[in-house]
């Protein structure tokens, strides 16, 4: 209990991967038994694992079929949810200022608000980062949420339907993904599969070789430059083979409705163009009740993931800055990380409750994967070996990318839940159609 008499009240705002896993570990830890009152606030209703974006974007995943309720979870693991987007920080007072929560016609649902916290824990993840390049957010579409990559479907159908009806002297329709990252690796694989699906539903005029051209452009000498050089090279043999063409050491100057103007002078004549290179945390982080962040917006926090400014706020995952070691390094923008501090979180601030000190973050690299759709997985498993790491690729790295997303299913819904799921998901990709075509 708090010098007042009442429960201590720990606040998350954000309610991705390592946010919603952190309140579900506190509600079954601290929520369950009173010892605390946890409140999960996100501007969302449900959840879709993040790395499962590019499926939602290509149409071969329904994020109805996938997404969680956030209330649901509430009720069933002891935390209370909050819908709202986060606008303010008033640290003296200790609270978050909430913008009111309108419906789709306008109206106001809940009003402008403020909710209190002894401890504060921010868990935004993280936005594309567009650098500023000209025409970028006018004309590029940015995978950051199920909404915008639901856009970005509709996008591809509407596209899909006009190109059915094109001339064969009109050219081939062109998708340029600007990222080579793990994001825009796995879209370009997903989009290519989700193309050839598409002639079995009647668009013969959609065959991926023929009539779609799916480009990927980065700035950097090679796709997925954070991953090991095998990896990359691995993976863009495999685009190759997939007559995807593959642009590095290109960097993107300016975007406008005729297509990616690069610095080299090329241009490349798009008809859907998505950003999917750089991350940041949201802008409205930026120094956010006096807090200190960084160039990218991320929240500066020590070993303890605690704010360098102030004891009773704590940050993980893509939105916090957080030192790898002592060289000066940062801990990766990746779900593993965040899932590792989630489960640091959720034992350091019962702790903190119970008067004992914050426990410091180590950071566990477990390796890379990267999804190629149907045709392939690629990818590196950490300690796999004596040298530290195993390339791996096939079927057993498919079946290890499948994992990671049900392990975090059982975080949140446990192993008879993600079961029963597991089930209902075998059964949908016999009922319904292989991609979503509406």
């Amino acid at each position: 209990m708090t010098q007042t008499g009442k429960k201590p009240r720990i606040l998350i705002v954000g309610g991705g991967a390592g946010g919603l896993e952190l309140a579900v570990k506190l509600g079954e830890s601290l929520g369950k038994t009173e010892r605390a009152e946890i409140t999960l606030v996100d501007r969302s209703r449900t959840h879709v694992w993040k790395p499962l974006l590019h499926q939602v974007a290509a149409g071969t995943l329904d994020s109805h079929s996938d997404e969680l309720e956030y209330l649901a979870l509430s009720v069933r693991h002891h935390f209370h949810f909050r819908l709202g987007e986060l606008v303010g920080l008033d640290r003296a007072a200790k609270e978050i200022h909430l913008a009111p929560v309108l419906s789709l016609e306008g109206e106001e649902l809940l009003p402008e608000s403020r909710l209190g916290y002894d401890y504060l824990v921010f868990a935004l993840g993280s936005l594309t980062n567009d650098f500023g390049t000209p025409g970028a957010k006018e004309h590029c579409i940015s995978l950051d949420s199920a909404p915008a990559a639901l856009h970005f479907q509709r996008k591809l159908i509407d596209a899909s339907l006009r190109a059915q009806l094109a001339r064969p002297e009109q050219g081939r329709f062109t998708v340029t993904i600007i990222g080579g990252g793990a994001t825009g690796v796995e879209l370009a694989a997903e989009l290519h599969m989700s193309t050839r699906i598409m002639t079995s539903y009647g668009l013969e005029n959609l065959h991926p070789e023929r009539d779609v051209k799916i480009v990927i452009v980065d700035a950097a000498p090679r796709i997925l430059p954070l991953l090991p050089e095998r990896v990359s090279s691995a993976v863009t043999r495999e685009l190759r083979k997939l007559d995807i063409d593959v642009h590095t050491n290109e960097k993107v100057v300016q975007v406008s409705p005729e297509g990616v103007q690069m610095g080299s002078g090329k241009l490349i004549a798009s008809g859907l163009t998505v950003w999917a290179a750089g991350i940041k945390a949201p802008d409205f982080l930026r120094d956010i009740g006096g807090l200190e962040t960084n160039r990218a917006n991320q929240l500066v926090v020590d070993k303890t993931l605690r704010s360098s400014r102030d004891p009773a706020i704590f940050a993980l995952g893509d939105c916090a800055a957080c030192p790898l070691d002592d060289s000066g390094k940062l801990v990766p923008p990746r779900a593993q990380a965040a899932h590792q501090q989630a489960l640091l979180l959720a034992k350091t601030l019962p702790r903190l409750l119970s008067g004992k000190s914050a426990l410091p973050f180590r950071y566990h690299d477990h390796g890379s994967l990267v999804s190629l759709g149907e045709y392939s997985t690629v990818g590196s498993l950490m300690g796999g070996i004596r040298s530290g790491s195993l390339f791996i690729e096939g079927m057993f790295a498919k079946w290890m990318y499948w994992s990671l997303h049900k392990k975090h299913q059982i975080a949140i819904n446990g192993m008879f839940r993600t079961w029963l799921a597991t089930w209902v998901e075998a059964i949908d990709r016999i009922r319904n159609p292989r991609i979503k075509l509406h």
